[in-house]
């Protein structure tokens, strides 16, 4: 993979505003209810835990997922597939692919370069074909050699304390509320508002670096496959089935209006036309059908699991 200097400019530009304006915002919340001691060592501490130990939530959330690891005897088709994308890449190791025993079709990574797994769930296995299969993992191959893996955890913590403190915060304010009203205390008016405001606006910023991730890791994607067609039809049947599934869940027969400012990922629309605009040299990987992960016969419905993780 090796983007341009310009697009590895804009992109690392706009990831850094984006964490910035988040360390902001949770700056200003968490020093509003804690002071400003206690902040830089709640966020520093949040950080360095990401620096020093990124294996542990990746334990935790395979074990969560009830992930098992593949083998080469497991699913030759899916091993070979990631070993040479990884490859292509310059990881310095080959990510680990486990399998979800999900209905639910999706596919994530976790970890960094050096140690890293990609999922795939049985229902994205059953839903696509190798050529189709093989984009999916290079999106996530991609998501692993950009780091955004690390970046979007730096986020995920930044926005978890930001929603602490705004509760507590307002928790503070009910307790005192008969004091408030009576004029025994004081509260300027700013700091209700940024209690209140302030989980929706880091909510969207994450939002808008999780697409920005995306895009990019689409444009890796091509880099190591040379398939537009192939991703494009994968993110397609992804969006029909998963569309489908959140309607007969909510609304049986009706189209659920999401705003785009809403949506972790961008429009699929979108990226399928970023993606048939570029072009590049294919590289092969295999086609035709998939052969089925053993064992895989009895699969649970979707459903929330530990910490609001739906599998």
């Amino acid at each position: 993979m090796s983007p341009s200097l310009h697009h590895q400019a804009r992109n690392l530009l706009q990831s850094a505003l984006l964490i910035g304006g988040m360390a902001l915002i949770a700056w200003a919340v968490v020093g509003t209810i804690a002071g400003p001691g206690p902040t830089l060592l709640m966020v520093g501490s949040s950080v360095l835990g990401l620096l020093l130990a990124p294996s542990l939530p990746k334990t935790l959330l395979l074990s969560a997922y009830r992930a098992r690891r593949l083998t080469g005897r497991d699913f030759p088709q899916g091993i070979a597939m990631v070993s040479g994308l990884a490859r292509r890449a310059d990881l310095p190791r080959v990510p680990a692919l486990y399998y979800v025993p999900s209905e639910l079709p999706n596919a994530f990574a976790l970890g960094h370069p050096r140690d890293s797994v990609i999922c795939v769930t049985d229902g994205l296995l059953r839903l696509l074909d190798s050529r189709e299969l093989a984009g999916v993992l290079a999106h996530e191959v991609a998501h692993v050699a950009n780091r955004d893996l690390w970046i979007m955890g730096v986020a995920d913590v930044l926005s978890r304390a930001v929603s602490l403190a705004s509760w507590i915060g307002q928790l503070i304010l009910l307790v005192n509320l008969p004091l408030l009203l009576t004029g025994a205390a004081h509260v300027p008016w700013h700091i209700p508002l940024l209690l209140v405001f302030s989980p929706t606006l880091m909510a969207l910023l994450q939002l808008a670096l999780s697409r920005t991730r995306e895009f990019d890791a689409d444009r890796g994607a091509l880099d190591l496959t040379g398939d537009a067609a192939g991703l494009a039809s994968a993110l397609l049947k992804l969006d029909r089935r998963v569309g489908r599934f959140w309607e007969e869940m909510f609304l049986p027969g009706r189209r659920i209006p999401e705003p785009s400012l809403l949506r972790t990922h961008p429009p699929t629309e979108e990226r399928v036309r970023r993606l048939r605009a570029l072009s590049g040299p294919r590289r092969p990987v295999p086609d035709g059908a998939l052969v089925r992960v053993p064992g895989a016969n009895r699969i649970a419905p979707p459903r929330f699991g530990p910490w609001g993780i739906y599998r």
